[in-house]
């Protein structure tokens, strides 16, 4: 980072940054998955003497109790279950491109405050090593100064992979091409303003814009299609069964279905008694401020953890009163709803929505799945997971020595009402661990 922007910078950021810590921890907690809030609250009852812990007997009780009235519902109750990839893309566990960012801005030494916000920004990339639109938006929540958010940006871009932290595809290429010191106009132009038409092979509608020869174009396309388009992939686990822990549980209850918050694994938390009257008791100012500083910091945290619980239960309870039928049994496709339409009937923005999300994990008598599975939106009016099946049946019912094209599917998903991108099909066919038309080839 060069040295005058930190010194431009490093005042302002801590004027700004701390007068919002209490935000950014709330939002850190709804971010974190089972096994991150697990560590958290663990660490956080080790080192502040304010945060108490039950009896483990008492809620392993509760929850023997609740496998007792859910058949379904695993007895050893904190053990990791079973994801299969090909129901729905799942978060990668191990979070490996994660640490890798993480490491990389270690080394950059970073003024704390500039940092903190890269750190938190790396947590709102997606599994592709994007900045979703809604999370950019997001940041501006924070009330931090658009040029510091812009500069933690500039930063995690400069990191690798190339393209990481890019918010569309246009971007994601052209960080590549700068970090190649690519600086062909055309290559460039055309990334900036021609990808849709390139997509296509309108060859000679970019010729004509361009006023250059159609081989140009061709030339511009080699180098392109060289790169990378999603760059935290190499991340990947490559479709491989996952282990989780569900967040929560959709289940039917006393002739009722219900949503149930999976705190079991968790440790119970409470304020200590002890410490509490002490604060009461003590005459010296010293203990006095070090109790009343840990009673607020515990009290922040058992606030923020049900602030987490309580998003997260609506998000769920949103997807049950969509999904019924699906979760009923009557049928086997899910109805389409957007992330943005569930924070629409939430009333939050949707970058709260994606963080709630990212990382979550439902469990119901079907089995278990990534929390976000259940707000699918496709072209047409039609959920991701109903295209996924009928791409399935398009591709299961084709004629082998001529095997259906990721266009050919796509027109035929046209003819049936659903719009979706030739880019879509072939991401959803890679979803599904089907291979291209090339390799489904028999002779």
């Amino acid at each position: 980072m060069p040295e005058y922007l930190k010194n431009d910078l490093q005042t302002q950021l801590r004027q700004e940054l701390h007068l919002t810590p209490q935000l950014l921890q709330s939002m850190e907690i709804l971010q974190m998955n089972a096994q991150e809030l697990l560590d958290y609250l663990n660490r956080a009852a080790e080192e502040n003497p304010m945060l108490e812990r039950a009896e483990p007997a008492a809620v392993q009780a509760e929850y023997r109790n609740l496998c007792r009235r859910i058949s379904w519902l695993d007895a050893s109750g904190t053990t990791a279950h079973r994801v299969d990839t090909a129901e729905g893309k799942t978060d990668s566990g191990l979070d490996s491109l994660d640490s890798f960012l993480r490491d990389q801005l270690s080394r950059l030494r970073l003024p704390h405050e500039m940092d903190a916000l890269c750190q938190y920004m790396v947590q709102l990339l997606d599994d592709d090593g994007y900045l979703p639109a809604e999370e950019w938006d997001g940041l501006q929540e924070l009330g931090l100064p658009h040029e510091m958010v812009q500069q933690a940006l500039t930063i995690l871009q400069t990191l690798e992979p190339a393209g990481v932290a890019a918010r569309e595809l246009a971007e994601c290429l052209e960080l590549q091409l700068k970090r190649q010191g690519e600086k062909d106009r055309t290559v460039l132009t055309i990334v900036r303003q021609y990808l849709p038409q390139l997509g296509k092979h309108h060859y000679g509608t970019i010729a004509r814009a361009l006023h250059i020869s159609e081989q140009e174009v061709r030339q511009a396309q080699q180098k392109i299609s060289a790169l990378q388009p999603y760059p935290g992939r190499a991340f990947q686990s490559g479709g491989e069964t996952e282990y989780v822990r569900p967040d929560l549980f959709v289940a039917e209850l006393d002739g009722k279905w219900q949503v149930l918050l999976n705190e079991y694994y968790l440790p119970r938390l409470t304020i200590s008694g002890y410490y509490t009257q002490l604060i009461n008791q003590t005459t010296d100012p010293e203990t006095l401020a070090y109790l009343r500083k840990k009673l607020h910091s515990a009290q922040e945290v058992l606030q923020n953890l049900e602030r987490r619980g309580d998003t997260l239960r609506r998000c769920a309870e949103a997807a049950l009163a969509r999904q019924t039928d699906y979760f009923t049994g009557k049928s086997g496709e899910l109805q389409p709803m957007s992330m943005r339409e569930l924070a629409q009937e939430l009333e939050v923005h949707p970058s709260t929505v994606s963080r709630a999300l990212r990382g979550k994990y439902l469990q119901c008598r079907q089995g278990t799945y990534p929390l976000r599975y259940f707000f699918p939106l496709c072209g047409g009016g039609v959920s991701r997971q109903a295209v996924q099946k009928r791409l399935v049946e398009l591709i299961g019912g084709e004629d082998r020595a001529k095997p259906l094209s990721d266009e050919k599917l796509r027109q035929l998903l046209a003819q049936q009402g659903v719009e979706v991108a030739r880019r879509t099909v072939a991401k959803y066919r890679e979803e599904l661990r089907i291979p291209a038309a090339s390799a489904r080839r028999k002779r």
